[in-house]
């Protein structure tokens, strides 16, 4: 890994990616510490440290939420547009059209857009009318109110215009980078508590030490689960197109054990977290007993959530990968599986095998996200989410994905020093 960063900070284009990179994070980072006008930091502070809830949601914004700044909606209205289009996609056959055309992808790009905004002001109302009624403007005054959501929107807005530019002229998925580098910055903080327990005598060094080794395992599975994959094979006739002999070679179709990212956990957790959310914000007797029920410690909350994500992987995979368009391609251009006829059989074959393959992604994403319940209840620490299974599967996801793009960039370039 050191080995690409210093081959790819040799070549100039590189370089200036990755300083892109490096000095979008930093504006993020700065944009944190920007707080929303009017607000009252004590009640602020009071009302989102009520529950384990709120420090999880707020580790996916670095700090941001806690802090209520212009950033405290995060890119989760970005996020929530994306998967909103793609649902869309499969629904309307013109959109589906779009999206196979460079310039109607620009064009549903937009949508999604206008559509991030459309829910950031729609979120940014909620949270706006929930601190006010809580106390937590200094005033009362309307103004200030639209003020507070005007600066949310615009977080949320520019957030998404950062995103856009790291993923153009930087390197990695800038969306992604932002939640990276919210838990990242979380992550010091988290072992220096740790630190802190252990040395006014709270916790015994085996409690550390067992949650030390469960996370460092924990980050060898999922590197482990993220690079697997299962890889059909695929041989392809020979053929005459035009005046040229096409064809006649072998390949193989990879199929990633988790295809579905870390896309099925944040669908589980916004569900689950909107009821928790409401009554964490709201005074009422009914309130209160919704979020008993909700309540993130509950061992039922943590079967709810582990099914709720094994039934996302299955439906997201089935978003992202279809094997009937596989099959299609495959035999337009004389491409066959080996013992499997073309057309229905092997658009049946693929989907027996991902089928198969997304059961064992759905489990291993479900542990992953229910591992810090598992710790607290093991070591007997409070509960710390930069160091448990969602966070780290974030993060070495992200570190993957940044890495593999920048040794394609070096192969692009024929980095003779990269090759060797």
């Amino acid at each position: 890994m050191f080995a690409t960063l210093r081959n790819a900070w040799r070549v100039p284009d590189l370089r200036k990616r990755i300083l892109v990179t490096v000095g979008m994070l930093i504006v993020y980072r700065a944009g944190v510490a920007v707080p929303v006008p009017g607000i009252v930091p004590g009640v602020i502070a009071t009302l989102f440290g009520e529950g384990t809830l709120f420090a999880f949601m707020d580790l996916f914004s670095g700090g941001a939420l806690s802090n209520y700044s212009v950033f405290a909606m995060g890119i989760y209205p970005y996020i929530n547009a994306s998967i909103i289009m793609q649902l869309l996609q499969m629904v309307i056959p013109k959109w589906e059209e779009m999206s196979k055309d460079e310039d109607g992808r620009k064009t549903l790009q937009g949508y999604t857009r206008y559509a991030t905004v459309i829910l950031a002001s729609i979120q940014a109302f909620g949270m706006t009318w929930a601190i006010r009624a809580r106390g937590a403007l200094v005033s009362q005054s309307v103004w200030l109110a639209i003020e507070a959501m005007l600066s949310l929107v615009a977080g949320t807005a520019f957030l998404m215009w950062l995103g856009e530019l790291i993923t153009e002229k930087g390197i990695g998925n800038g969306i992604s980078l932002f939640i990276f580098g919210g838990i990242i910055t979380e992550m010091p903080a988290e072992l220096y508590q740790i630190y802190t327990l252990l040395k006014a005598g709270q916790t015994a060094w085996y409690n550390v030490l067992a949650m030390l080794v469960i996370s460092v395992l924990t980050i060898f599975l999922v590197i482990w689960i993220t690079e697997g994959e299962r890889r059909i094979p695929v041989q392809y006739s020979k053929r005459v197109v035009g005046r040229k002999m096409m064809g006649g070679y072998s390949t193989h179709i990879p199929i990633k054990i988790n295809q579905a990212g870390v896309i099925p956990v944040i669908f589980a957790s916004s569900l689950l977290s909107f009821p928790a959310t409401i009554a964490s914000f709201v005074k009422a007797p009914w309130a209160q007993k919704l979020g008993e029920i909700f309540d993130y410690t509950q061992p039922w909350y943590t079967a709810l959530y582990a099914l709720l994500i094994f039934g996302f992987t299955f439906f997201y995979t089935g978003m992202i990968f279809n094997p009937f368009d596989i099959a299609d391609n495959m035999r337009k251009y004389g491409g066959f599986i080996p013992g499997i006829r073309p057309g229905r059989p092997t658009a049946d074959a693929l989907s027996r095998v991902v089928t198969r393959i997304t059961v064992v992604g759905g489990l291993f994403l479900a542990l992953v996200a229910i591992l810090p319940n598992f710790m607290i209840q093991l070591t007997g620490l409070p509960g710390f989410h930069a160091l448990g299974g969602t966070a780290l599967l974030i993060v070495v996801g992200v570190a993957l994905d940044v890495m593999k793009q920048i040794e394609a960039q070096l192969v692009m370039r024929n980095y003779q020093g990269f090759l060797k």
